[in-house]
């Protein structure tokens, strides 16, 4: 299965220990799912990490590195405008470049989408649930 994780499910890999969404990342280290990602949004979870949360750059960076070893990032060629809040199109743009199965996310605005161009967006509880426990 082919997801893009939202900034919100990587923000709470790093920010609570033993979280749904560090769950989810550990399912992408071990390739149980395959992970998409994009330099915007990495971008945008440094930039959470660091002034929501005040997380020190050498975590930021470790954090990044960990990101980029799970997923394959690639680089959306077309702008996608949808959404009012700009880096919740970005997660768009790389589920549709990467013709991912999923987009996972927290975020009411892209839930309340559904799908988009095919792409059903869904919470990471319910994302959880469809993958097979070990």
């Amino acid at each position: 299965m082919k997801v893009v994780f939202d900034t919100n499910v990587f923000v709470s890999a790093f920010i609570l220990p033993g979280s749904r969404g560090e769950e989810a990342l550990l399912l992408a280290h071990r390739r149980k799912v395959l992970l998409y990602s994009s330099v915007p949004i990495l971008t945008e979870t440094a930039r959470i990490l660091r002034i929501k949360f005040d997380q020190p750059e050498n975590d930021i960076t470790a954090a990044l590195k960990m990101i980029s070893r799970a997923a394959t990032v690639v680089r959306p060629s077309r702008r996608v405008v949808v959404l009012e809040d700009l880096p919740d199109n970005r997660i768009l743009e790389c589920a549709v470049a990467a013709q991912t199965d999923l987009v996972v996310t927290g975020d009411h605005h892209l839930l309340g989408l559904r799908a988009f161009e095919g792409i059903p967006i869904v919470r990471l509880a319910d994302f959880l649930r469809m993958i097979p426990s070990e």
